[in-house]
């Protein structure tokens, strides 16, 4: 990992490019200082938002630290670590910046490995960064088993609900992003709180940014979670449905119809019609104690069957249109600001 950021001299990148940190704050106080330490001086400028943190985590930041390049934000109700990134984001774009980096002011993230997220952006590999402790398999026994299992059932909906069947470990928050990306955001529809990193992914599907998974290990300290597991299952289940239904409608047919449109239509005609009309006839032959004839069978099962190959076909091509070419060079440079204050006023 050194010699990665050795041989690609990313010191020398940043001196041409503003390259900003958010941190979104609430309950930090403990750890935000030895973070914002750890961060090179080679990074443009630092963005600590309080998020109406009780601990006063703004006003602590401001006590220890006297230097321009550290900027205080302060949300003046708690908006989540959504909200609190999103306020991160828009400041970065006003002052200019080129890439925005996300870390969290507990401790779990190593700013170390800032260049690694960086760099693709950089490099005109990626739009989009992001952590993935799962990549390693030694570094997994770190990870708490309910996380782990956690993790993989909610990369599973994130890769249908997103479009992006490669990535795993969604709700990573050790994220960069291209600033031009992040102007073009719909800011205003991004949840603010614990579904953040996944509908982060869904909206940049619909803008088709380019999402790179970054190796990294896992590290859990003694900080204390404030998700409430037992409100997730049912609203991350809903919101996913919502995005999945919107990704296939925006993809497939507002904004371009393929074969693969027509792969999904036919296919559901085809499984929900073989599943009604098998209904139907089991259902009387089974009050009628007589058994279906065989082409009665064979009327239901054949649409299901081809149903099934259609949806499979669909499916082959949604994992196969995953966005491969990045997006921010073609986004012109002006207007990023200003799109960003019209959107605030």
């Amino acid at each position: 990992m050194d010699n990665l950021c050795a041989s690609d001299d990313y010191l020398s990148k940043y001196a041409k490019k503003k390259v900003s940190v958010v941190i979104p704050c609430y309950r930090v106080k403990t750890n935000v200082l030895s973070v914002i330490e750890a961060i090179d001086s080679e990074i443009y400028r630092i963005y600590v938002v309080d998020d109406c943190c009780p601990e006063g985590c703004g006003d602590f930041v401001e006590l220890n630290f006297h230097t321009e390049r550290i900027i205080v934000l302060r949300n003046k109700k708690n908006l989540g670590v959504g909200g609190a990134v999103l306020s991160g984001y828009k400041a970065a774009i006003i002052d200019g910046a080129d890439v925005i980096i996300k870390i969290d002011g507990d401790g779990q993230m190593d700013p170390v490995l800032i260049p690694l997220f960086v760099n693709p952006i950089l490099k005109g590999m990626a739009d989009y960064t992001k952590g993935n402790r799962f990549y390693d398999l030694t570094n997994i026994r770190n990870m708490p088993f309910i996380r782990l299992v956690g993790n993989a059932i909610l990369s599973f909906l994130t890769k249908i609900s997103s479009g992006y069947w490669s990535i795993f470990d969604p709700t990573n928050g050790f994220t960069a992003i291209h600033a031009k990306v992040a102007a073009h955001l719909p800011m205003d529809k991004i949840s603010n709180r614990y579904f953040f990193e996944t509908d982060m992914l869904f909206r940049l599907n619909t803008l088709r940014a380019v999402v790179l998974d970054i190796p990294m290990e896992a590290n859990y300290g003694n900080e204390i979670s404030s998700i409430k597991i037992s409100k997730i299952p049912f609203e991350f289940l809903y919101k996913h449905a919502r995005n999945f239904a919107k990704r296939i409608f925006y993809n497939y047919f507002l904004r371009d119809m393929t074969l693969a449109s027509i792969e999904l239509i036919v296919g559901l005609i085809m499984l929900t019609f073989g599943i009604i009309f098998g209904g139907i006839k089991w259902y009387a032959a089974y009050k009628s104690n007589t058994p279906a004839p065989l082409g009665t069978i064979m009327l239901a099962a054949l649409p299901v069957l081809l149903g099934i190959q259609f949806l499979l076909a669909f499916l082959g091509f949604d994992i196969a249109n995953v966005p491969k070419r990045p997006i921010h060079n073609d986004l012109p440079d002006i207007m990023v600001k200003q799109k960003v204050i019209k959107n605030e006023s």
